[in-house]
């Protein structure tokens, strides 16, 4: 699909864009990659992994997703979008509220409005499981985020480009994740934890890159995909990273939940379960994939969640135990 294709990302200097630069580059003889994203420094030290010597079709555009004329001008001639670029410090976020909503809401109507401008063909969000249900600004702002993704359809017309959204938990081992937290606090012999019942989805770094490329190989605009992968509790980690440590139990920091909710059950009646991952289809649409269900998957059953501890696959100690020391806990 991305053979002889232009591809720009959003918030490319990011942990996924990496790898997803890697990916590219490794598979496919794309023609032309632009990484966007506002940090001159990350782009300096990617320009030093992927140097544009070495690989002529990498662009490197510095902008904010804040600045639509800027997107326009990153956009021109390019084929596939992924939007990545977020606020997602939840701290911050909560003291800065409307400095997130200009990232997270507004940067995403002007990613489709530049979309839509160029002659994108296919745009995907990435979006999170706080999306699902918010309890904090951040959710509430990548919620507002997959509405606008979803929505986008409508506005774009028959012939436009296609918006869809990716939805999954935490990257195992990314700066979001608690792993990094907890090797730190390794070295004093006490770990921090929430709650022992706390509960949480997992999926690599390579987990996530597969799954955007899968899901836009196959969107047909509106859907939100989201993988389905294994769960693991938080005292299972614990006990992988530092099995000695003891462990103190702090209470819910801001936005914290028991355990994480991708699919919550009230968008259960159009949810379809595609053996592999679910699609949470828009209302509009439901009437007419509801009909092709029977052929290619089935509908979930209603009050329907998909949710951490209720998963039916959990990780062991020792398959934690491989994943941090394989090298997960690393940032990039």
């Amino acid at each position: 699909m991305f053979d002889g294709s232009s591809v720009a990302i959003t918030g490319g200097t990011g942990m996924f864009g990496h790898n997803f630069l890697r990916t590219m580059l490794s598979m496919y003889r794309v023609r032309k990659l632009i990484v966007f994203s506002r940090d001159e420094l990350k782009q300096y030290e990617m320009a030093n992994m992927f140097s544009p010597k070495r690989h002529p079709e990498i662009r490197y555009f510095l902008g904010d997703v804040r600045d639509e004329q800027r997107l326009r001008e990153a956009f021109w001639d390019v084929d596939y979008v992924i939007h990545a670029a977020t606020v997602r410090q939840i701290s911050a976020m909560e003291y800065n509220p409307f400095e997130a909503i200009k990232t997270n809401v507004l940067g995403a109507q002007n990613v489709i409005s530049a979309s839509i401008a160029c002659g994108v063909k296919k745009v995907i969000a990435l979006s999170t499981e706080k999306a699902a249900s918010p309890s904090d600004l951040y959710g509430a702002t990548k919620l507002c985020s997959d509405k606008l993704f979803v929505a986008a359809n409508s506005m774009s017309g028959a012939n436009g480009p296609r918006f869809s959204v990716v939805r999954y938990g935490s990257v195992f081992g990314s700066r979001e994740s608690i792993v990094p937290a907890l090797m730190e606090q390794k070295q004093r012999g006490t770990l921090a934890l929430a709650d022992k019942r706390m509960t949480r989805f997992s999926i690599s770094i390579d987990g996530s890159v597969e799954f955007v490329i899968k899901s836009i190989d196959t969107m047909n605009g509106g859907e939100i995909f989201v993988p389905k992968t294994p769960s693991f509790r938080i005292t299972d980690l614990a006990t992988a990273i530092a099995p000695e440590a003891s462990v103190d139990f702090i209470g819910f920091g801001p936005g914290e939940r028991l355990h994480e909710v991708i699919i919550p059950s009230d968008e259960s009646w159009h949810t379809l379960d595609m053996r592999d991952h679910f699609q949470i289809i828009p209302n509009e649409q439901w009437a007419e994939c509801e009909k092709k269900s029977e052929r290619t998957c089935s509908i979930c059953p209603s009050g329907f969640q998909y949710s951490s501890d209720s998963n039916p696959l959990f990780l062991s100690v020792d398959q934690l135990k491989e994943l941090v020391h394989s090298g997960f806990h690393r940032h990039v």
